[in-house]
C-alpha cells in the first residue's frame, strides 16, 4: 500500500516550483521539498550568518516532528561550485497540494471532518505539551502586553516613512483597555495549565488533510517564547486564517471543536482577543512582505488590520444594566440579550432569594420596603450583584444585570464597578404604557419576582431620573426590543456577537 503522500506514477509529478516567504525560499522538486533560510535581519529574526541558518533549520526539524514526524526527513545541504561551505536546508516529503486545507476551503469542499480532526490533534498535543514556569511566564498579562507593544512598535516603525493607516490607533486603544482589567483572567489560565509549548503558526496552507489524518507543518521555530502560548491562542491562529479565506463559519466551528476536545470553557472575549492578536501579527508580516515588493501584500495587510479591529471590538468586556419597573419586560429582555451577547446574566430577584436561602420560585411577596425588600436587604442585594459582576468582568466575561435600578446611588456603584474593570458600561431602561405593565403583572405566572401592581406604583413614585440610560420600548415583539438593545451595546455591528459562541456549542 503506498504511503499517503507518495504519488503512484512519477510521470504525474508536478514540475519544480519555487515559493517565497519573508524568511525563506522553498523549492518543490518532485516528491521532496527543500527550504532555505534567507540571509536577512528583520529585527525579530537574524539569519545573516551561516551558523544561525543551520541552527534554525535543525530546530525547525526537531520541533515539527512533534506534529508530522513522517514528513520532516532531516537536514540537507546545498553546495555551489566555488563557494566555501554548504547552505543548510530543511528536507521534507512533499504533500499533495490538492489536500491542503486552504485549497479545500477555497474550492468549497466540505471541511467539517478535516477541521474536527485538526482540532482533535491540536488538543491532543496541547494535553501533553511541555509546561513549566518558564513557559507559564509567557502567558501572563504582562507578557502578552509586551508582545502586543513590540508589534505596535514594529508597525509604527514601518509606517514612519509613509502614510499610516487609521486602524492601528484604535487597535492599540482597544488592546490596552482589554488587558488593563484582565490580570485575573490570565492568572487563571496559567493556574489551569492552559499555557504550553504549542505550534505558534497554524495556517491552513500548512495543514494537509490526508486519508489517514491531518499533517500539520511549519510551526514557529525562530523564537521559543512566541511558541509558549495559551492553547486557545494557538487555535485562534487557524481561526483567523480561515476567516481570511472567506470561511468565518468554519473558523467558529473549528474553535468550538477545539474547545470541546480541550474542555476549555474560556470566555468568548478571550477567543476574540486572540484572533485579533493573530490577525495583527499577520498584518505586520504582510507589511514586511509589501516592503519586499510582494504583490498583493499591502491589500492583505489592510484586510488583516480590519479583522483585528473587528475582533477587538467584539472582545470588549461589557457591563450592561437592564432597568425598568415591574411589568416592563426587563427580565425577558435581559435573558434574550445575554444569550445574543454570550454574556452572563445576573438577576437581582434571584440573587436576593439566594442570599435568603430560598428557591427563586419560592414566593416572598411583601408590601413595598417590607420583608426581603427592606432598604437594607435591597442594599445587600445590589452590593452582592456588583461583587459578582466585578469578579466575572475580571476574568473576561461580559455581564448583563437585570434589576430595577431606580436609585441613582446604585447606578453610580455600577459605573464605578465597570470603570475599575475597564469594561464598557451601557444602561438600558425598559418602558411600556402603565396599563400594559399592570396587565402583565396581573396575569404572569409565579416566578423570581414578587412585585405586584401596588409595589410597581410605589417604585414608580421613587424612581429617580436617568437621562444617561437608553430608552427601550418593550411593549412590542421581543425581537424588536433585542435589536434596539443590541444597537446600543454593540453599535459597531450587533451580528459580530454571534461569530463565536460558548464552548461546546455550534456557531449560531
Amino acid at each position: 500500500m503506498p504511503e499517503p503522500w507518495r504519488r503512484e506514477d512519477p510521470a504525474t509529478a508536478q514540475p519544480a516550483d519555487v515559493r517565497e516567504t519573508h524568511t525563506s525560499v522553498v523549492f518543490f522538486v518532485e516528491d521532496h521539498v527543500y527550504k532555505r533560510k534567507k540571509p536577512v535581519d528583520l529585527g525579530f529574526v537574524d539569519y545573516t550568518t551561516w551558523s544561525s541558518r543551520r541552527a534554525v533549520c535543525e530546530r525547525e526539524i526537531e520541533l515539527n516532528r512533534r506534529f508530522a514526524p513522517d514528513v520532516y526527513m532531516g537536514l540537507g545541504e546545498l553546495r555551489t561550485p566555488g563557494e566555501q561551505g554548504a547552505e543548510p536546508l530543511v528536507v521534507m516529503r512533499r504533500m499533495p497540494d490538492d489536500r491542503r486545507l486552504s485549497h479545500l476551503v477555497r474550492t468549497g469542499a466540505p471541511v467539517e471532518d478535516a477541521l474536527r480532526a485538526v482540532a482533535r490533534e491540536l488538543a491532543a498535543w496541547h494535553a501533553v505539551a511541555p509546561r513549566g514556569p518558564g513557559i507559564a511566564a509567557q502567558g501572563t498579562r504582562e507578557a502578552l502586553t509586551s508582545r502586543w507593544e513590540a508589534n505596535f512598535a514594529h508597525v509604527d516603525a514601518m509606517a514612519s516613512d509613509g502614510p499610516r493607516p487609521d486602524e492601528p490607533a484604535e487597535v492599540e486603544r482597544l488592546v490596552r483597555r482589554y488587558l488593563a482589567g484582565r490580570t485575573p483572567l490570565f492568572d487563571l489560565r496559567i493556574e489551569q495549565g492552559r499555557v504550553l509549548d504549542g505550534h505558534g503558526d497554524l495556517l491552513a496552507d500548512d495543514i494537509f488533510c490526508l486519508d489517514d489524518g491531518p499533517r500539520i507543518l511549519d510551526c514557529l521555530e525562530f523564537d521559543d517564547r512566541l511558541r509558549y502560548v495559551d492553547g486557545l491562542d494557538d487555535a485562534a491562529f487557524l481561526a483567523m486564517d480561515l476567516e481570511q479565506l472567506g470561511a468565518p463559519e468554519s473558523a467558529a466551528f473549528f474553535l468550538a471543536q477545539y474547545s470541546e476536545y480541550s474542555a476549555d470553557a474560556a470566555p468568548p472575549s478571550l477567543w476574540h482577543h486572540y484572533v485579533a492578536y493573530r490577525a495583527f501579527v499577520r498584518a505586520k508580516v504582510a507589511m514586511i512582505r509589501a516592503r519586499q515588493g510582494a504583490p498583493g501584500a499591502q491589500a492583505a495587510a489592510r484586510r488583516l488590520l480590519l479583522t483585528a479591529l473587528r475582533h477587538l471590538r467584539a472582545s470588549a468586556v461589557g457591563l450592561t444594566l437592564v432597568a425598568g419597573l415591574p411589568g416592563t419586560g426587563k427580565s425577558t429582555l435581559s435573558g434574550a440579550l445575554a444569550d445574543r451577547l454570550g454574556a452572563v446574566l445576573l438577576s437581582s430577584d434571584r440573587v436576593r432569594k439566594e442570599m435568603a436561602g430560598l428557591s427563586s420560585q419560592h414566593t416572598a411577596a411583601a408590601d413595598y420596603r417590607e420583608g426581603l425588600y427592606t432598604p437594607e436587604w435591597t442594599a445587600r442585594t445590589y452590593a452582592e450583584l456588583l461583587d459578582r459582576a466585578a469578579a466575572l468582568l475580571a476574568v473576561g466575561e461580559s455581564v448583563v444585570l437585570d434589576a430595577s435600578w431606580i436609585d441613582s446611588a446604585q447606578r453610580e456603584a455600577a459605573r464605578q464597578t465597570a470603570e475599575h474593570a475597564h469594561a464598557d458600561l451601557v444602561a438600558l431602561h425598559c418602558h411600556v404604557p402603565a396599563d400594559l405593565a399592570a396587565a402583565r403583572l396581573n396575569t404572569r405566572s409565579p416566578g423570581a419576582s414578587d412585585a405586584d401592581v401596588g409595589v410597581a406604583d410605589a417604585m414608580a413614585a421613587e424612581e429617580q431620573p436617568w437621562p444617561e440610560a437608553v430608552s427601550v420600548d418593550t411593549s412590542g415583539a421581543l425581537g424588536s426590543a433585542v435589536a434596539q438593545a443590541l444597537a446600543s451595546v454593540r453599535p459597531w455591528g450587533a451580528d459580530q456577537a454571534k461569530v463565536f459562541r460558548r464552548p461546546y456549542m455550534e456557531p449560531g
